[in-house]
């Protein structure tokens, strides 16, 4: 055991004593600077979701339920600015000696609150008889959690827009480039570039608005030791009235609270109606697949042998000189493979016991973090990655060649039914496709060489019906009714 590990388990270490727990608060080996999370690594989402980030909206819901409480009279007039100035003093609170302490009570807005106590009581002693009052760690450190939810959305909201913007402009320069459609890792039939890139940004859009929604709806935690809000009326009526009296202050309190947090009132308090974060977590794991899909297309495609795109600044490689790796595409990949392990940590804490459970909400903190700053690092990562996508047509339009013509049998076979019969002519262009694999020649010289065909279809119609570009069928309208889904990036709520 670490003589830090030793401070920590002996109790509650007093506020800025521990001389252990104040030299393992300066060590900076501890610290997680993102080295084996690149996709996150010195993004704005990475500071949004900090631990330093957390110790501010720790602080800023401490604040805010004391303004809360003077808003009501519960408090007297000064209170939280009070409060707020002893919470503004960043020095008074450090993340890694909060860590250390929150082992012996088994989060860290006990150690948060006494430290926080303790400063205020520096400036007045009435003030810091109101700190946390009525309040339990559950309301401090969920409702905290949603600041750094709120935080870390809006950058997220921000790189969907950019990204999607910037998909909108390629889907339209490239409404008619034609390409290979894969299925099943083959060439099918033709389709447009434009059509891929206005799926991406729809995909995208779609989880722009399920982050946005979730974003209005992020709700304050308030509830008391169990959920009934009894102490906040207990501490506001002490002293103002006979024993026997009944007066309700705490759904007022609540959406005073919500007020003062610029979150949402919730319609119960959500101690083990984990709905909010599950809802959160949908929204997340959506986002992470939706990013990942533009990913999985753009590694296929930037493949030496395909080379139908490329990422404006490749990623270099330790040891092949050569090689501009599609390093974004690679990192949002990873991320997309990441967050729906961290979600199902979340959907499972949804069986939370009794009215405070133990294990399952603590359960929830890191997988949480982990999922907003991985989905905020793919954000980040796919809106430069759109910004600075490079299109190669004439590479697509080789590819489209590659299996010489067989990418439009179906159109072939299609005409060649109303003239022949559908056995007929699928049996006709079955026989072709074998001939021009077998002689190494084009499906409609082939074709054009087939007896059978004589005076049904002419050689110079089956080289138009076997261009792939006049096979597209509705991709170009289909794109354009994509491109016209609006797309307002000032929706998002102040």
């Amino acid at each position: 055991m670490t003589s830090g590990d030793a401070a920590a388990d002996s109790g509650p270490a007093a506020p800025g004593d521990a001389a252990d727990v104040g030299a393992a608060a300066r060590d900076d080996a501890a610290a997680d600077v993102g080295l084996l999370a690149p996709v996150r690594a010195g993004t704005a989402v990475e500071d949004a979701t900090g631990d330093a980030a957390y110790v501010r909206a720790l602080l800023d819901a401490e604040t805010a339920l004391v303004r809360a409480q003077e808003s009501l009279g519960h408090a007297p007039a000064g209170t939280a600015d009070t409060v707020a100035a002893a919470a503004a003093d960043a020095t008074r609170f450090d993340a890694r000696s909060l860590a250390l302490r929150a082992r012996s009570g088994g989060n860290p807005v006990i150690p948060m609150a006494a430290d926080l106590t303790a400063a205020v009581a520096e400036r007045s002693e009435e003030a810091a008889a109101h700190v946390h009052r009525g309040a339990t760690s559950q309301d401090i450190l969920d409702t905290a959690a949603m600041l750094v939810a709120s935080g870390a959305l809006r950058l997220i909201l921000a790189d969907l827009d950019r990204a999607a913007a910037a998909l909108a402009l390629i889907a339209a320069e490239h409404r008619d480039t034609p390409m290979a459609g894969r299925t099943l890792t083959q060439h099918a039939v033709p389709t447009t570039f434009g059509l891929k890139a206005a799926g991406w940004r729809s995909l995208i859009l779609d989880a722009r608005d399920r982050v946005a929604a979730v974003l209005h709806t992020l709700p304050v935690q308030l509830g008391g030791a169990a959920g009934t809000l009894a102490a906040f009326g207990a501490f506001a009526d002490s002293g103002e009235r006979g024993a026997g009296e009944v007066r309700d202050t705490g759904l007022g309190l609540v959406a005073a609270y919500a007020d003062a947090t610029g979150l949402a009132v919730p319609l119960l308090p959500w101690h083990t109606l984990r709905t909010p974060v599950a809802d959160l977590a949908g929204a997340l794991a959506f986002t992470a697949g939706a990013l990942g899909k533009l990913a999985a297309d753009v590694l296929v495609l930037s493949r030496t042998e395909i080379g139908e795109v490329s990422e404006s600044t490749g990623g270099g490689s330790s040891a092949m000189p050569h090689k501009a790796n599609p390093a974004r595409a690679v990192l949002i990949a990873s991320a997309a493979r990441q967050v729906p392990a961290a979600v199902g940590i979340l959907y499972g804490a949804l069986a939370a016991e009794d009215e405070r459970p133990p294990g399952a909400w603590h359960a929830e903190w890191q997988p949480l973090r982990e999922a907003l700053r991985t989905v905020g690092g793919a954000a980040d990562a796919a809106a430069t990655l759109a910004e600075g996508l490079r299109v190669h047509p004439g590479r697509m339009r080789a590819n489209l060649g590659a299996t010489g013509g067989l990418i439009v049998s179906e159109r072939i076979t299609a005409v060649l039914s109303a003239r022949m019969g559908r056995a007929a002519a699928r049996t006709a262009v079955t026989r072709g496709a074998a001939r021009a694999a077998r002689e190494g020649t084009r499906l409609h010289d082939a074709l054009a060489q087939d007896p059978a065909l004589a005076g049904i279809v002419s050689p110079d119609e089956l080289r138009t019906l076997g261009d792939p570009s006049g096979y597209t069928g509705s991709a170009g309208l289909l794109a354009d009714r994509a491109l016209r889904r609006h797309h307002d990036g000032g929706t998002v709520p102040e």
